[in-house]
């Protein structure tokens, strides 16, 4: 069965899953040759290790507490915070408190 992905036009709800996030899992939003949009859900204390995105990322923590680690500094995003990385950038996360985040990468095709 494939993935369903938004349309163009339709409307995606990414309000925060507040007592939900347990339950919750990551899926891709939106996925075309230009653009790729995920919710990422984390539990607290996991970690994605380092790696590099083949586009420029946003990242828009949506709620909880992330541990951002990017160009010899981590920073700590909070719900209703962004961060923008160049592509191929290495970067890591990691979970300091339960969280959902969007995560939009920009595809150089």
């Amino acid at each position: 069965m494939a993935i369903q992905h938004a349309k163009p036009g339709e409307v995606v709800d990414v309000r925060p899953f507040g007592e939900r996030l347990s339950q919750e899992k990551t899926t891709t939003l939106i996925k075309t040759e230009n653009v790729e949009v995920l919710r990422l859900v984390m539990e607290t204390g996991k970690e994605i290790s380092e790696h590099e995105a083949p586009g420029e990322i946003i990242v828009q923590c949506l709620e909880g507490k992330i541990a951002f680690t990017a160009m010899g500094k981590t920073q700590e995003l909070e719900q209703g915070q962004l961060l923008y990385l160049a592509a191929e950038q290495p970067h890591s996360v990691k979970c300091v408190e339960a969280a959902s985040f969007l995560l939009t990468i920009l595809l150089n095709r």
